[in-house]
């Protein structure tokens, strides 16, 4: 059998600290969360791999990916997660995102467009005692004004632009981390809000799955 614990340690070791992520609260809230709950029963032998993992397929052929953990610690640790913070988590998946989250912010509002994802989530949380997550169902792109503002929104999964309904739901002072482009064109960015302006400045190159929801509509074409 497979010793996750150790996996989780090398997966520290080896994508995490070597990566720039210096935050020890991101690296023990990693290294606490056991990623292969969180993953198909069919993949936790490969829970902990650095890349992108399928973890789920919907009825009308859309793919959901848990983010690989180098890119994932390096956004908790720009987002600079606090004790008291609430926090947005845009795209749970199976949860495993919340679940890291929740060891570093007081309250996790964790948003999924998927029934079939948000149900698992909600489990999986449950099985692992994050009892500050709670999941809610709901289009990712329009985030969760009835429980904004927030100190700090995370969107896992990459989209092409930042909805201003998401900018819009933090509160000042607050922050929002994501990629935005896909493939070798994505960068890490980091919205800043001051009073009623919203600043974003790229951070570091990351090529990750998008996250559905985002996409920009087609403009005419002759």
């Amino acid at each position: 059998m497979l010793d996750f614990e150790t996996a989780r340690y090398n997966m520290l070791e080896s994508q995490i600290r070597t990566n720039d992520v210096t935050d020890k609260a991101v690296q023990a809230a990693m290294m606490q969360t056991p990623r292969e709950k969180f993953v198909p029963a069919g993949k936790r032998s490969v829970a902990y791999q650095d890349e992108d993992m399928l973890i789920h397929t919907s009825d009308e052929g859309a793919k959901r990916y848990l983010m690989e953990p180098r890119v994932f610690a390096r956004l908790l640790q720009m987002a600079d997660i606090r004790s008291d913070s609430l926090v947005l988590h845009v795209g749970a998946g199976l949860g495993y995102g919340p679940a890291v989250v929740s060891k570093l912010a007081e309250t996790v509002v964790a948003l999924e467009c998927d029934a079939a994802l948000a149900a698992a989530a909600g489990q999986n949380l449950s099985d692992v005692s994050a009892d500050n997550v709670a999941v809610i169902e709901g289009a990712l792109e329009a985030g969760c004004p009835e429980q904004a503002p927030f100190d700090v929104i995370i969107i896992e999964g990459a989209v092409p632009e930042i909805p201003a309904a998401l900018k819009d739901q933090l509160k000042d002072g607050g922050r929002l981390v994501c990629v935005l482009g896909h493939g070798l064109a994505g960068k890490a960015h980091i919205v800043e809000r001051s009073g009623s302006e919203a600043s974003a400045r790229a951070e570091f190159s990351a090529a990750v799955a998008p996250v559905p929801g985002f996409e920009k509509p087609q403009g005419f074409v002759f």
